[in-house]
């Protein structure tokens, strides 16, 4: 019996060929992430004759583009900020409702509009939103309030309101796992010390739910900034914002210069990855306090 355990052991431990089946994972990424990569960096540093050259990226740098950059980051800051704050809000309702049901409803639909974007979000804001849309007709036929032209969904308030609409369940479903993650005994440690509930918040919960709330400040930042078909569907070309002047560059709205548009894809690419790297930091630090 010892002999066949030892056995079993011995085989269970070697390596044998298990990491094959990680074979078609590491294709895959390598075939449609590294590959395209590669490919638009090098595009974005050749010229005509397939030169090195950095003739592009100052080409692309124009007051437009300079707008269109900052349209973006003031976009995708304010949406990440509030989205993360009423997110944390929403996520600390839920884990303490004592409605199962309601808690497991909440979750399943954020998982579900957390997914919901692109065109038919656009669409669906236009049918609610909209200049005659149905929210719009409602508040002016019976509460005798006129939306337009004070608010108008075709522009960056309408677009923050869009993108909040999955900004909020992509930072609730980060915050909930932190927030179960605080302990009762803390609370309760504190308490018997003579902390009140804003000293236990202040000094002890939000230090510890603080690489969490960063990091999906960072993640919603990131997800706003490289949004596309939502802007493009509700506003067009009306707000200036990096992913549709790639867009544009690309099919040749103004001109056809795809180089261009390559290194200003690669200069989005940098922010991509910068927010990245600054989320893997906060997400690692966040996992400390819940192990």
């Amino acid at each position: 019996m010892a002999d066949s355990v030892k056995k079993t052991q011995s085989t269970s431990s070697r390596p044998g060929f298990a990491w094959l089946g990680l074979l078609p994972f590491f294709a895959f990424g390598f075939a449609f992430e590294i590959i395209p990569i590669l490919r638009l960096v090098r595009s974005a540093f050749s010229d005509s004759q397939g030169g090195l050259t950095i003739e592009n990226f100052s080409r692309v740098m124009t007051p437009l583009v300079t707008q269109s950059f900052g349209n973006s980051f003031k976009l995708s800051g304010l949406t990440a900020l509030i989205g993360m704050i009423l997110g944390t809000m929403v996520a600390y309702a839920i884990i303490h409702t004592r409605n199962k049901s309601v808690r497991e409803s909440v979750t399943a639909l954020a998982d579900v509009t957390t997914n919901f974007g692109g065109a038919p979000l656009a669409f669906a804001f236009i049918i609610t939103l909209g200049s005659t849309g149905i929210i719009t007709l409602v508040l002016k036929e019976f509460f005798g309030i006129s939306l337009y032209p004070n608010f108008r969904i075709y522009s960056i308030s309408g677009l923050v309101i869009a993108y909040l609409y999955f900004q909020i369940p992509l930072m609730l479903l980060i915050m909930i796992p932190s927030l179960l993650g605080l302990r009762t005994e803390w609370q309760e440690a504190a308490s018997n010390l003579g902390a009140s509930n804003l000293q236990y918040w202040r000094q002890i919960a939000f230090p510890i739910l603080a690489p969490s709330l960063i990091g999906g400040f960072i993640l919603l930042f990131a997800n706003s900034f490289g949004a596309y078909a939502t802007a493009w569907t509700l506003t067009g070309p009306e707000i200036g914002l990096v992913p549709i002047q790639i867009a544009a560059l690309i099919r040749g709205e103004v001109q056809l210069d795809p180089e261009a548009a390559d290194a200003l894809a690669s200069l989005s690419l940098v922010v991509m990855a910068l927010s990245v790297i600054g989320y893997q930091l906060a997400i690692r630090r966040a996992r400390r306090f819940q192990r």
